[in-house]
């Protein structure tokens, strides 16, 4: 499959003619047949994100067909697998989940053995006692990322100063291997990905392919956007393109690789 036929899937599983899609995206309907045909060689890349937003997927799973869950980076891979089967299941199957997790976690944490090897049922506060006294080990499976505390801006720009920051704890897993360190970013520019305070996690690097998020310095200020070639893109419609040819200093900070869970 190529672009063109994951578009076209997706289209086709939710229901969505091409006349809906170009509402929904604010493509011409000409522009989008054309593009939907494969007579388009070279759509705008704007356009494809515009068509990923509508459609709810990312664009790495447009342009290669690998889903990616950039909303999980606290978790490890073992849990994500278990997370996303559980949400197959029916209502039976979740609850019965729920059982088996409850006392399991009485078994592991909360377990004691009387006399007779029966085990004990601790009450709900010994219980959550003792889950607060495992969690003091909580950084395990875990390392140090400096979280920079000037945000990056989603929206008009702002400077980032490196020199202030703080030390968070990640999930040490093979989705944020990459990571150098972490920014908060503000404003709506970005969204529906990307929301205003979420935490990106950013590899650092001088340099970065079209299509993928970044950070760029454009005369000082700080921006997350799509790396367009000449220009950068938010995901937000409501925001024009940023041409770089308009600035004297540009830098790039790093790519986004994903950004923490919210809690």
């Amino acid at each position: 499959m190529d672009y063109v036929d994951r578009i076209k899937k997706i289209k086709s599983e939710r229901k969505i003619t091409n006349d809906m899609l170009s509402d929904m995206t604010g493509i011409p309907l000409g522009t989008l047949s054309k593009i939907l045909a494969g007579i388009s060689d070279s759509p705008k890349l704007s356009n494809i994100l515009s068509i990923c937003n509508a459609l709810g997927c990312s664009l790495d799973y447009i342009v290669s067909g690998v889903e990616r869950n950039d909303n999980n980076y606290t978790l490890e891979d073992g849990e994500i697998r278990l997370i996303e089967n559980y949400r197959r299941l029916d209502a039976h199957g979740r609850e019965l989940c729920a059982l088996v997790v409850d006392k399991e976690l009485q078994r592991v944490i909360g377990s004691e053995y009387a006399e007779k090897g029966k085990a004990k049922v601790l009450s709900s506060e010994e219980l959550r006692r003792r889950v607060e006294e495992s969690q003091e080990g909580a950084h395990l499976g875990k390392r140090p990322i400096m979280l920079y505390d000037l945000p990056v801006s989603a929206g008009i720009g702002e400077f980032l100063d490196e020199s202030r920051g703080e030390e968070i704890y990640i999930a040490q897993n093979s989705r944020t291997a990459e990571a150098d360190f972490a920014l908060k970013i503000s404003g709506d520019s970005m969204e529906p990905k990307y929301k205003n305070g979420d935490i990106l996690l950013v590899s650092e690097c001088d340099s970065v392919e079209v299509g993928e998020p970044a950070i760029f310095m454009l005369d000082g200020d700080g921006f997350f956007k799509i790396y367009g070639g000449d220009r950068l893109i938010s995901l937000n419609k409501n925001y024009g393109d940023i041409m770089l040819k308009d600035f004297q200093s540009v830098w790039c900070g790093g790519r986004v690789i994903g950004k923490l869970r919210r809690r």
